[in-house]
Formats: structure tokens, C-alpha cells, sequence
């Protein structure tokens, strides 16, 4: 049995989503220890770099790694925006390729040409803190007022980052959701599209209980990308607050839910409205599938779940198993 209890924690993005599940699970994340001490190593499980780090510092990186190395410390880094990198330079990703500074490369999608950041990798996609998002209430209650169609504000919304002027990555989805909104116009259907820079959790859960239909459309890591393929945050918050979510075509919606029986989705803009017109026309088949979806995420898709099967991973790659990990 491994003995190892510490987990070094080299970037901040660790502390809000993997922390709690990471310390129930019998670890102790130690923080921003770059020169750890042989003390340190010796108890470490593994050592977690924000991947950006990696391209920005490399130098550092293989310092750490070397050190690391004498130890028998994996270092990961989590990269939750491939295959697209917000337009990141590409010969500084084909470079880290090339020379695997890391020893696991964890990401939300393996749709990537560049898979060999490390000799191992680790399907961790992105997931939900149920602190923040869930139904306000008990479960039976609120799920109850949400079967009741009477009980809402719109038809269908969408909140996110929609300004394009501040973003060019908000573009596309300023785009879609404009053209959009004149078809459900000319349909007499409601709806609600906003920025949602100023929302706090709170807010964000009644506004996705206050629609019958909660979309969701693109993601700034996929700035100029052809295609869509990691779940955003909103796949798995939206379902955890009791909404329905319908969401844009995406890679990897397979590995993470069951088309038809708790996910729907749409393929373009014409899709997209009609996908609407159905589940509105049938709102008692959209709210069991919502529920189902709701109960699916709660078990399946926290973070807690998440630092589950990083844990497993970790203690995986340290009996010896390399290449797919999870």
C-alpha cells in the first residue's frame, strides 16, 4: 500500500476544484513548493503544474522535474482548454510535445494531434462543485416545482462570456445567439442571452431554475477551433441545478452521458431551433430527462469524483502502469 500523504500543489486553480476531494481522500496538498525538501519528496504522492507553467517556464519545470526525478514524484499538469489553447504560440506546444516535461498529462479532451505531453495521460474532464450549484432546497421539492411548466420566466437562455469587444473569443457565440434570438422571436418563444461576468452562484441558479431550456454554445478555449469537443463547466452546473440543459454537439457528451437518455444536444442553428420547438412541445419528457441527468451528475461528475480518479491514477502510475490511465 502506498504509504505517500502529500500532494504539492504548484498552482492556485487546484485550491477551488480538487482541494476538498483531494484531503478527504487521506491527502495533504502542500502549495507552491517549487525547491521542495527531500523530506517533502519522499512523502509526496505527485506534483501538479498549471499547464501554461509548462510553456511559459520551462526551464523551471524541468528543474522541478529533475528534482522530482530522484524521488520517484510524478509531475502533472491538468490542461482544461485543448485542442485550442486560446490560440497559444503552436511551436512552443509542438516543443513541450516533443521533450514530455510532464510524467502525466491530464485533460478534459483526447481529441488533440499533440497526445504526447507526457508518457502517460489521464482523461480528467471538467465537472461541478455542488457547494456552489445545486437545487437550493430538497431535492423533492424543487424538482417538483421545476415539473410544474407554469413556473417559469423563459422558454430558453443562455448565460456566459457574450462580449466580443472585451473578448474576441466571445465572437462566435455573440454571433450565434443573436441569430438565434430572431428566429425564437419570429416564433413567439422567450428567451434570455446575457453576459454573465457580474453573476454570482446565486444568481446563476435561478436563472437556469427561471428557464424551461438552458443552452449551452461554444467555449472561449475553442477560439477559432473547427470543431467542438471537451464539456464546459455549464454541461455538468446547469444539470446539478435541476435544469434542462441542451447543449451544441460536442466529442466527448459520449463519454460522460448517454445521448437520449440524460443529454440532448443540437447540430447548428437550424438543429438548434427545432431541438426547441420539440422539447418546449414536450416539456414532461425534457424535465425527465432533466432529472435523470440531475442524478446522473450528482453521482458521477463533482470534483470530488474528479479527485477520485486522479487519486487512483496517481497510485496507479506508482505500481508501475504507464500510457492510458484512466
Amino acid at each position: 500500500m502506498n504509504s505517500r500523504n502529500r500532494f504539492i500543489a504548484n498552482h492556485a486553480s487546484f485550491l477551488a476544484l480538487l482541494r476538498a476531494g483531494v484531503e478527504a481522500r487521506g491527502l495533504i496538498p502542500v502549495y507552491d513548493e517549487w525547491h521542495p525538501s527531500p523530506e517533502l519528496l519522499e512523502q509526496s504522492l505527485a506534483c501538479f503544474v498549471w499547464f501554461y507553467d509548462c510553456l511559459r517556464f520551462p526551464v523551471r519545470i524541468w528543474r522541478l522535474k529533475q528534482r522530482l526525478r530522484k524521488f520517484g514524484v510524478p509531475l502533472i499538469a491538468w490542461n482544461q482548454d485543448a485542442p485550442h489553447y486560446l490560440g497559444r504560440q503552436g511551436w512552443r506546444l509542438d516543443l513541450l510535445d516533443r521533450f514530455r516535461l510532464l510524467d502525466i498529462y491530464a485533460t478534459h479532451t483526447l481529441v488533440d494531434r499533440r497526445r504526447t505531453f507526457a508518457d502517460s495521460l489521464l482523461y480528467l474532464p471538467n465537472a461541478v462543485r455542488p457547494d456552489l450549484y445545486n437545487l437550493r432546497g430538497a431535492n423533492n421539492e424543487v424538482l417538483a416545482h421545476l415539473r410544474g411548466p407554469e413556473g417559469y420566466r423563459w422558454d430558453v437562455s443562455f448565460f456566459g462570456g457574450m462580449d466580443p469587444s472585451r473578448y474576441k473569443e466571445d465572437t462566435d457565440r455573440a454571433v450565434f445567439f443573436a441569430a438565434l434570438a430572431e428566429r425564437l422571436d419570429a416564433r413567439g418563444i422567450s428567451h434570455c442571452f446575457r453576459e454573465s461576468t457580474s453573476m454570482g452562484a446565486d444568481e446563476q441558479v435561478a436563472f437556469v431554475q427561471a428557464s424551461r431550456i438552458n443552452l449551452n454554445f461554444g467555449a472561449r478555449c475553442e477560439f477559432r477551433a473547427d470543431s467542438a469537443t471537451g464539456l464546459p463547466e455549464r454541461c455538468y452546473g446547469v444539470p446539478a441545478c435541476g435544469g434542462f440543459l441542451l447543449c451544441d454537439k460536442r466529442t466527448h457528451a459520449k463519454n460522460d452521458f448517454t445521448p437520449g437518455e440524460n443529454w440532448a444536444d443540437f447540430d447548428g442553428l437550424d438543429d438548434c431551433v427545432m431541438q426547441i420547438e420539440y422539447w418546449l412541445a414536450n416539456f414532461a419528457a425534457a424535465r425527465n430527462l432533466a432529472e435523470r441527468c440531475h442524478a446522473h451528475v450528482m453521482t458521477h461528475h463533482t470534483y470530488a469524483h474528479r479527485a477520485a480518479t486522479l487519486h487512483q491514477a496517481l497510485l496507479g502510475w506508482h505500481e508501475g502502469k504507464r500510457g492510458r490511465l484512466a
